[in-house]
């Protein structure tokens, strides 16, 4: 069963969104899942080099202590799955587009789901700032892949096109906010919902695809 997972790299709750998911596929261990991740940049306005966090922040909000309720739910939720978020330790808010070329890479070398992970982890509890090249090259040798074809990739145009093309489809199909799931090509499930929402969909999903099979 394929599952599209359409994130950004800077959306804490899409990791949050990928433990739940992670949670609701054991749960279900006869299903044999393909998971691929899909871009979408919550801001892609955010300059190539980023910008500051703070500032970045007061800007979207007014001022920063607007944003504490928010970080209060998101440390909860990651503390639930296991997260320990750290948002004291980001200092740069980046754009994603480059983070997204390296994932749809990953999926080539079979080492995707490490490379999201490593992109979650590195932001969102180290402060790594991962709109840079070094630090994505990094991420992508911890995965397995090639320090220097990373490196040739990321100061080329490679596909940079393809991932704009990507995430201008999902806003197309009425994407507007993340983690969004398609499951099997036919479901669409919006947010981090709980493991027992996507198991749900997943029996949906294999019900219906076993009733076509039978009818065929």
């Amino acid at each position: 069963m394929q599952i599209d997972v359409i994130s950004d790299t800077v959306c804490p709750w899409c990791y949050i969104g990928k433990r739940r998911l992670e949670r609701a596929m054991r749960l279900r261990p006869q299903i044999a899942f393909d998971v691929r991740w899909r871009p979408f940049q919550l801001d892609p306005a955010t300059p190539p080099e980023g910008v500051d966090r703070k500032a970045y922040i007061e800007r979207k909000f007014g001022s920063s202590d607007k944003i504490k309720p928010i970080h209060n739910a998101l440390l909860k939720a990651g503390e639930d799955e296991g997260i320990p978020f750290a948002f004291e330790k980001i200092t740069r808010t980046p754009n994603t587009i480059n983070s997204h070329r390296l994932i749809r890479w990953s999926h080539s070398m079979g080492v995707q789901d490490q490379v999201v992970e490593l992109l979650f982890r590195r932001y969102f509890t180290e402060g790594a700032d991962i709109g840079q090249i070094a630090t994505l090259v990094q991420i992508g040798t911890d995965a397995g892949m090639d320090a220097e074809l990373v490196e040739e990739l990321m100061n080329s145009d490679a596909d940079l096109e393809r991932v704009r093309h990507e995430d201008s489809m999902a806003r197309k199909i009425g994407i507007q906010g993340v983690p969004t799931y398609l499951v099997g090509g036919k479901t669409l499930i919006n947010g981090a919902q709980d493991a027992e929402v996507l198991v749900r969909a997943f029996d949906h999903v294999a019900a219906e695809s076993e009733g076509a099979v039978a009818t065929a």
